[in-house]
């Protein structure tokens, strides 16, 4: 395609979602399914306009997927719920760190076994394809901050968490092929890239978010008319925290998430309020105060940063549509795909919440709504660039791309009916 086409194409794609807003959000299929159904019709399966190697392009692939699952960690982050308490976060946790994990040894046990894949390239594929998706899963993120339902909010926090949980077992897989040093029975692994690399990723979240929140505040009581470009400062966030976690070896997208969810924990904080919530294991609802006229920082950045991941949700979901040929559908790819969803999914997030107070319907949603996306690309392309070999490296892009695309279709049209089936069981519970 010339630069004229792609233009032309996206202007119009671009064009189709403005006009289109309102219908797509009340219709049965999300937007990623529109996105991803042009990528068909434009890519090899349809007219063949265009054609996307994500081998050739990994570099380019993995910087866009890079920036596009930083600005979604930093949207989720600003939603969470304000104070942050370990009884609201348990369950979270739980799916994030236990369930996440669990994820991963069961693909792998899939991969080395049934897929006949070398043990590395095994771990490999169970850390690319564990992680939840914060940007594709906006159909089961909370709305806001306010938001009372409990299933979105176990999703979005647990999409937060686990994007950076997941980067440990990639660089367990490299090592298992060589290209990573775990030293000897894998001390060096775990003390750095599991124990370092996980604290210090959210401890520079927190101080970066704990810091702009305390001096945009101390800035407006000292200088009363002073003006902010709340969109640059949510930017200038994620690129600091992000920044110095690269520096020190942290895992990066720990620490913009961390940093969200404190900038929003501390401007809350300082301005005396307390939000109204609604506990995510009991159900209970915790009466708050009203927000103030002024426009926090992690409420005005939001709006921008929302309309930066809407557009990197359109690009790279084409991307995906383009790059899937009708051969990519093969038994393989497609019943590895249903293997992930159908089981290794629900029997992780079932022995993660073992013993926790979450309903049963929670627990059933919540092990079915594990959605795929641009997380798994980045993480793939991530490997590619650190030299996975070249067979591994096509067979775990088939396997990925397959299930990223099914987890946009098949969780994208389940998604509506599932949610409002939920929100209407638990009415008529009370």
């Amino acid at each position: 395609m010339t630069t004229a086409t792609w233009f032309l194409l996206l202007g119009a794609l671009l064009l189709l979602v403005g006009f289109t807003a309102s219908y797509i959000k009340n219709g049965p299929a999300t937007s990623a399914i529109v996105y991803l159904l042009v990528g068909f019709v434009v890519g090899p399966m349809g007219f063949g306009l265009f054609h996307f190697n994500p081998l050739e392009e990994s570099a380019l692939l993995e910087l866009l997927t890079e920036i596009a699952v930083l600005i979604s960690l930093y949207c989720a982050g600003v939603k969470m719920p304000a104070p942050v308490t370990f009884r609201r976060w348990r369950n979270p946790l739980r799916l994030a760190v236990v369930s996440m994990s669990l994820t991963v040894g069961i693909v792998a046990l899939f991969g080395y076994f049934w897929l006949a894949l070398p043990l590395g390239a095994a771990v490999l594929l169970g850390a690319v394809v564990a992680p939840t998706d914060p940007v594709l899963a906006t159909e089961v993120q909370v709305r806001h901050a306010d938001d009372p339902d409990r299933l979105r909010f176990a999703l979005t926090s647990e999409a937060g968490m686990n994007d950076g949980s997941a980067f440990p077992f990639v660089m367990l897989g490299l090592g298992l092929l060589g290209l990573h040093d775990l030293g000897d029975v894998g001390w060096r692994w775990f003390a750095v890239d599991v124990v370092w690399a996980s604290g210090a990723g959210i401890v520079i979240g927190i101080v970066a978010g704990c810091l702009v929140g305390w001096l945009v505040q101390k800035l407006r009581t000292t200088f009363t008319h002073s003006e902010f470009l709340e969109s640059f400062l949510g930017l200038g966030l994620i690129a600091f925290a992000y920044g110095i976690s690269l520096l020190v070896n942290a895992w990066g997208f720990l620490a913009v998430f961390s940093a969200a969810v404190a900038l929003r924990h501390t401007e809350l904080k300082l301005a005396g309020l307390k939000q109204s919530y609604s506990d995510a294991t009991s159900g209970e609802t915790y009466p708050g105060e009203a927000p103030l006229a002024i426009a926090h920082v992690h409420q005005s950045s939001l709006i921008f940063n929302e309309h930066l991941e809407r557009l990197a949700e359109i690009v790279l979901v084409l991307l995906i549509g383009g790059s899937l040929f009708w051969d990519s559908w093969s038994w393989r790819a497609v019943g590895f795909a249903a293997f992930l969803f159908f089981v290794a999914r629900p029997i992780s997030v079932h022995l993660g919440l073992l013993g926790s107070k979450a309903p049963i319907r929670l627990r059933n949603l919540a092990g079915w709504f594990g959605v795929r996306g641009i997380g798994s690309l980045y993480y793939l392309m991530y490997a590619i660039q650190h030299g996975l070999p070249e067979d591994i490296a096509l067979e775990l892009i088939h396997l990925t791309l397959v299930v990223v695309a099914l987890s946009i279709l098949i969780h994208g049209v389940s998604v509506k009916p599932a949610i409002a089936r939920f929100w209407r069981a638990r009415k008529s519970m009370h």
